[in-house]
């Protein structure tokens, strides 16, 4: 703070820093932070159960005491009548880089000490696709991402580089726990000095940055898999894979093979039958296999390719690829699944444990694929598949959020309104009035990371930080910690809970397994008191030693993966044995799901901002001056914009089915002809929230996008792609309320 007003710098050894940390000045005391704990009105006056109010009805303040009786006496009856697996312990998000004040470890702590356990998720809404079917068919999906090809080994070996979807450094602006220092626009400026050549398959030309020089594939969105198949399939006509590879490393290959040369379907996947699937010329598709061959390539699929239907096929599909060119497992070459998708990916890991927040081991088994609450909601005994296993979706009475904004990572959010009205009671721990507290029964105000003590760390980030509250907490805004303990208090849980500690001795308690381990390795092993008052300790990393797909290659009898067959899976016997018909035992062209229509005539790309993170701090100056008219900005073709009669800074509305927002539009070349871009993390802000599809005012893509998984192996989430009408919107633009507390949140009947 310097004269009252904070200031924040990067880090000074950050040779290209995030500009996000731009949002905190404003955002710390910005009017959209919630001010004390808050009940919903109609639950306050008639108790837990279904009601279509969520969302739509008012709220009353009342104290501290009030709302942590209310909240535990439900608790108590939800535990009691239903059991613990009536809950869910929702926590999905980017709460905090601190490891102790980590919202995800104390909501499920709480819950399993004091509730008896909870109903969680397992899987991401950024990989669910990949994090299920990398483990069939290379093994440890940690090791793929967080220990394989490192940034240092593309700068110094790579001559090639093919990226399905890009690397674009706003992903690798954040990583969670935090980043110290922003390497990659260095590493890929070094690798492109040196004759590293740089090949872009995208609609969005800002997937990569200008500095590299990169060629250009502008493909249509969701044809990445055709791609890959005509490369290979140019590769093995022209005897430019590498069989000795193949036979020796992998297994299945015969089968595809069989089906990439057409003789199980009739139809060969080469470069003739890829160019009207993928908008790119069948000679630029032969003479990019061509280039690749031979050379220490390596190849890129970014977590946005598996981000909608059939997003298992382009992620086992480059691992193909990869294989075909005989480079995975090679410095700087083979496979880097989601490099660049997120700030510790491509880094060394620490060599020493970092502090972690202990959960405890949750008692109730049952879960969910994350991105499948709104379908155990609307469907509870319902069936359905996941990972070869028939699952029943159990019943929830209460769900309890602390950390993240369901309203941002959520598709069809029309449909989760409708979810969510389903439920006994919602709760929400919440720093601001985001949509998802708006649609909670009682509110608990939360600190944000400013204004608490705690210590950051990253698995793959050397530096150590000590994190000192620089602010006093909001009105009466309480950490997750303070707000558990109380409540563990009331339930009979308060010792079992807290350990007896304050957050300072469990920041002493957590550091401590860290300052053990560099003492035993030798190394300056301060005590807490010292490295609180320090700028940092720097943790000694491990050898950049390609992780353990190079110790496979080296000796794949001695070091075998942990598939099934201790190989990589071209064809998986174990997927083919689950008879799933949206993803067979080997990669396959299952169909373009996202093909405009006279109705929805634009494939939009729903990616992520590069103002915030994800939602957070929407209402920060950064993400705000990103803006055009307070709404979120639509990237267009000049070309599809002249057809339209659009204009540069004209308001847009984009619609279908599910639902419809506004946006502003920005033209730009960069962009593929028929698709238009608009980011995610826009906050959602219903024109009239008594509707059933109310036009979101602010931009919010997910009022668009599709709530269904991404096939029956994996149950991902689809978000990445849909398909849109977009007209001018001529009427006098509507009121943003999106950053109001919710007393001044009325509809327009009530104006």
């Amino acid at each position: 703070m310097v004269d009252g007003r904070l200031e924040v710098k990067p880090h000074p050894d950050d040779p290209d820093p995030n500009q996000i940390i731009d949002n905190f000045p404003a955002a710390l005391r910005h009017r959209a932070r919630i001010t004390h704990p808050m009940v919903r009105k109609g639950w306050l006056e008639n108790g837990p159960g279904p009601d279509q109010m969520r969302g739509r009805d008012e709220f009353v303040s009342v104290s501290w005491e009030t709302a942590l009786d209310l909240l535990a006496a439900e608790l108590r009856r939800v535990r009691d009548v239903a059991g613990p697996g009536g809950i869910f312990g929702g926590s999905y998000g980017w709460a905090s880089a601190g490891r102790f004040h980590h919202a995800q470890s104390q909501i499920h702590r709480f819950l399993t000490i004091a509730c008896g356990g909870y109903v969680g998720s397992v899987t991401s809404y950024s990989s669910g696709a990949s994090q299920v079917l990398i483990p069939h068919i290379m093994g440890d999906y940690e090791g793929l991402t967080k220990r394989n090809v490192t940034w240092e080994q593309v700068a110094e070996h790579t001559d090639i580089v093919l990226a399905f979807g890009g690397m674009a450094l706003k992903n690798a602006m954040v990583a969670g726990g935090g980043v110290s220092r922003h390497v990659e626009r260095g590493a890929m400026q070094q690798a492109a000095d040196r004759g590293c050549e740089f090949v872009l398959a995208s609609p969005l030309r800002a997937d990569l940055p200008d500095e590299v020089g990169a060629t250009w594939l502008p493909c249509v969105p969701g044809s990445d898999t055709a791609l890959m198949m005509a490369l290979v399939h140019t590769l093995v006509v022209e005897e430019r894979h590498d069989r000795a590879f193949l036979d020796r490393y992998t297994t299945g290959w015969p089968i595809f093979e069989r089906y990439l040369l057409g003789e199980t379907d009739g139809l060969p996947k080469d470069a003739e039958w890829a160019a009207p699937i993928t908008g790119i010329a069948a000679a630029d598709i032969v003479s990019l296999a061509r280039r690749l061959a031979g050379k220490r390539s390596l190849m890129v699929v970014a977590h946005a390719l598996q981000r909608a239907e059939h997003g298992e096929q382009p992620v086992w599909m480059g691992m193909v690829l990869s294989a075909a060119l005989g480079q995975i497992g090679l410095p700087g070459g083979g496979y880097a699944y989601a490099l660049g998708a997120i700030a510790y990916y491509g880094r060394r890991t620490n060599d020493v444990p970092i502090p972690t927040f202990p959960q405890c081991r949750n008692p109730i088994r049952d879960y969910i694929p994350v991105a499948r609450i709104a379908d155990m909601l609307l469907h509870p005994g319902e069936t359905y598949r996941f990972n070869g296993e028939t699952r029943t979706y159990p019943t929830i009475k209460l769900v309890y959020w602390a950390g993240g904004n369901p309203f941002h990572h959520h598709q069809d959010l029309n449909r989760l309104r409708q979810a969510l009205a389903k439920l006994d009671t919602m709760v929400v721990h919440e720093s601001a009035w985001t949509a998802t507290a708006r649609h909670a029964d009682i509110v608990l105000p939360a600190t944000m990371t400013l204004e608490r003590q705690d210590i950051g760390a990253s698995s793959n980030d050397p530096l150590l930080i000590p994190m000192h509250a620089v602010a006093n907490p909001h009105g009466q805004a309480r950490d997750d910690y303070a707000i558990f303990a109380d409540l563990s208090e009331r339930l009979g849980a308060g010792q079992a809970f807290t350990e007896g500690r304050t957050v300072r001795e469990w920041l002493v308690h957590l550091y401590e397994p860290t300052r053990q381990a560099l003492a035993e390795n030798g190394l300056p092993a301060p005590n807490f008191d010292a490295f609180f008052e320090s700028e940092g300790l720097v943790l000694p990393q491990k050898p950049d030693d390609g992780g353990y797909l190079r110790a496979f290659r080296e000796a794949p009898d001695t070091h075998p993966l942990t598939t099934p067959s201790g190989r990589l899976e071209i064809y998986s016997q174990t997927i083919a044995s689950f008879g799933e018909a949206d993803c067979p035992g080997h990669p396959t062209w299952l169909g373009q799901p996202y093909v405009p229509s006279a109705e929805t005539p634009y494939v939009l790309i729903s990616n992520q901002p590069r103002t915030r993170l994800h939602s957070q701090l929407d209402f920060g100056d950064h993400s705000a001056a990103a803006k055009h008219h307070g709404r979120e900005v639509l990237t267009m073709n000049p070309q599809d914009a002249a057809k339209d009669g659009i204009s540069e800074g004209d308001i847009l509305k984009l619609s279908n089915a599910r639902g419809a927002c506004l946006a502003t539009v920005r033209l730009s070349e960069g962009i593929r002809g028929g698709v238009v871009q608009l980011p995610t993390g826009a906050w959602y802000d219903p024109e009239d929230p008594r509707e059933e599809k109310p036009l979101c005012v602010h931009g919010n893509p997910n009022v668009l996008t599709r709530d269904i998984g991404t096939s029956a192996l994996a149950q991902g989430c689809t978000g990445q792609l849909t398909t849109v009408r977009i007209e001018r919107f001529n009427n006098p633009l509507p009121k943003l309320r999106a950053f109001e507390p919710p007393e001044e949140f009325l509809t327009p009947s009530e104006r």
